[in-house]
């Protein structure tokens, strides 16, 4: 049996829809602040272990454990992602970076960011 052609998906999104930043962090991770996060995923591939989408969030600070590998691109506002080591890196409007699975440490959201996301999952088996 033939496999059926794939087609291109065309991403589009105005942005409009991760401007809300609705739902509360997960308070067990909250380091700083209320923040609040809004999603608007865009694409998830057959195997259901790859993202990519629209994400926002307001001021605040928690804490992160990556499982999956992200690409980010940030499309607005600013962040400060520090390492478990207490390596610190300050990310900008435009700035392109991956967090790897792996990665532990905090995500400090400065007033409001927004990024664009490509999440990867290795699967399990």
């Amino acid at each position: 049996m033939t496999q059926p052609v794939q087609k291109l998906q065309r991403i589009k999104s105005g942005y409009s829809a991760a401007d809300g930043a609705v739902n509360p962090v997960n308070p067990e991770r909250v380091l700083a602040g209320s923040p609040k996060e809004c999603v608007e995923n865009l694409f998830t591939n057959s195997k259901e272990n790859f993202f990519c989408g629209v994400w926002s969030s307001t001021e605040g600070k928690w804490e992160l454990n990556y499982t999956e590998d992200e690409f980010c691109y940030l499309i607005s506002g600013r962040v400060v992602l520090t390492d478990a080591e207490g390596s610190e890196e300050i990310l900008s409007a435009g700035d392109a970076f991956v967090i790897p699975a792996g990665y532990k440490g905090t995500w400090h959201t400065i007033g409001h960011a927004k990024k664009f996301y490509a999440i990867y999952e290795e699967s399990e088996g």
